[in-house]
């Protein structure tokens, strides 16, 4: 019977600032251990310290180093990476002493010793040096906040275009944080002489981006294309913190079969289906990818056409998590990503997804908070039935009227009138057919022109 191979298991490691209290700085670790669950390991342990700022060496002070070590096996110090000279003196005692036979050396193997995390969590953007100092000290792979992040994202990519935004993000955040191996950096021969093998591995890099770089634009051209198709129609963007909720209510809203887990980023590519029942005109709603504490600057600059679908909406539903503490935090998060791309300019209603987990004084408190938002839970169809309602009112008020008459001769437009605009009334006279239309102003117009151009 083949056997599964062991789940990989991490110690977490966090530092609180002066100015984060103990709930936000325990709610990000939990955080993380879920980011870190994402990846399929096991959270062991966690190791938490308070100081003024990160920038230490090794990140720790040196009695939470050694209560790091002591739980993954390192040393708790961080020596040179450079082996210690030995005189051959010194090389010929230590042989010597190489006398532990063979079948005593698996003695402590046989006896069960528990097995010892194999990585450090920590829950902060880490420079190179820090991640190579806290390798050495604990023996273990060492990984930060943002790499985590990066490879959820890696894993998760399942269309073209998210595959190619996430491979260029990895690569940025790979290429400062490469080292020459342990046997020394040797020179190439040949075309590139003189280069060492990490300058060859960073020159690699550069060609590799350059490339995804221009497959990416290409992509992204055909999406643009696509978004200026839905130009003039109702569009609602679902925005908001990842494992907020947004995908099941995607899917109340929608009926769509959009993947939904209880996993952070879940879903990366941009879903876009018609709001059901449907209405006239449609309306298209998008669910876009979820925000995170310190998402990488690269990962948003990755996802400029996810964004762009939030930046080119109507109106932005902020889909929040009304259950979690910190949900205000996060919901500043979200606005602060979308304020970098403008898309705080666009209408936007609070939705409280959630609200089935927040008891009666819970609820009170928030809705006095936030008079104006939308309380609801995702899995309550009179719920969702309400914000269904509450969209196409906002809709309605920003609909005009107006009278179309198509020639008999162009009866083949009758087609595109009917899926840009709601037809209030249509009657026949001796020019054609006189359609009275409802629909927002920039539809209406769009028909007037295709009309006349005709």
């Amino acid at each position: 019977m083949e056997t599964k191979p062991p789940v990989p298991l991490a110690v977490l490691v966090g530092i609180q600032m002066p100015e984060v209290d103990d709930v936000a700085h325990q709610a990000s670790l939990e955080e993380l251990g879920r980011l870190v669950k994402t990846l399929g390991y096991e959270v062991v342990g966690t190791v938490s310290q308070k100081r003024e700022g990160t920038g230490a060496g090794a990140l720790l002070g040196s009695g939470k180093l050694a209560e790091l070590a002591a739980l993954t096996g390192g040393t708790g110090v961080v020596g040179s990476m450079a082996p210690p000279p030995r005189s051959k003196a010194r090389q010929r005692f230590e042989g010597a002493g190489e006398t532990t036979p063979p079948a005593e050396a698996g003695t402590e193997a046989e006896t069960g010793t528990a097995r010892k995390p194999e990585f450090v969590i920590v829950d902060h953007e880490l420079s190179p040096s820090q991640i190579r100092n806290l390798e050495r000290a604990t023996g273990a792979q060492v990984l930060d906040r943002t790499g985590i992040i990066v490879e959820i994202f890696h894993r998760h990519a399942n269309t073209r275009e998210a595959k190619l935004q996430v491979e260029m993000a990895r690569l940025k955040y790979v290429a400062p944080r490469l080292r020459e191996s342990t046997g020394g950096g040797g020179r190439q021969q040949g075309p590139g002489a003189g280069e060492s093998n990490l300058d060859l591995d960073r020159r690699k890099i550069r060609d590799r981006l350059a490339e995804l770089k221009e497959q990416l634009e290409a992509v992204q051209r055909d999406s643009d294309n696509r978004r200026a198709a839905r130009r003039d129609q109702l569009r609602v963007a679902l925005v908001g913190y990842t494992n907020a909720g947004k995908s099941s209510l995607m899917r109340a809203l929608t009926g769509s079969q959009v993947l939904v887990e209880d996993k952070l980023f879940a879903t990366l590519d941009t879903t876009v289906r018609i709001l059901q029942p449907e209405t006239r005109p449609r309306v298209l709603v998008s669910d876009t990818v979820g925000f995170i504490k310190q998402l990488p600057h690269d990962l948003v600059a990755s996802f400029r056409s996810t964004l762009t679908e939030a930046l080119e909406a109507s109106l932005l539903l902020y889909v929040v998590d009304a259950s979690d503490p910190t949900y205000e935090a996060q919901l500043e998060v979200s606005r602060s990503v979308l304020r970098e791309i403008g898309a705080d300019a666009v209408p936007s209603r609070l939705v409280l997804n959630k609200m089935d987990r927040v008891d009666a004084a819970g609820r009170a408190a928030l809705l006095a908070k936030h008079p104006d938002a939308i309380p609801l839970s995702a899995h309550s169809p009179a719920d969702v039935s309400a914000l269904r309602d509450t969209v196409i009112a906002f809709f309605e008020a920003e609909m005009v009227e107006d009278v179309l008459v198509l020639p008999y001769a162009k009866q083949g437009l009758i087609g595109e009138v009917y899926e840009s605009a709601r037809v209030l009334s249509e009657e026949y006279d001796e020019n054609g057919r006189v359609l009275k239309i409802r629909g927002l102003p920039g539809a209406v117009a769009r028909l007037q022109r295709s009309l006349a151009a005709s």
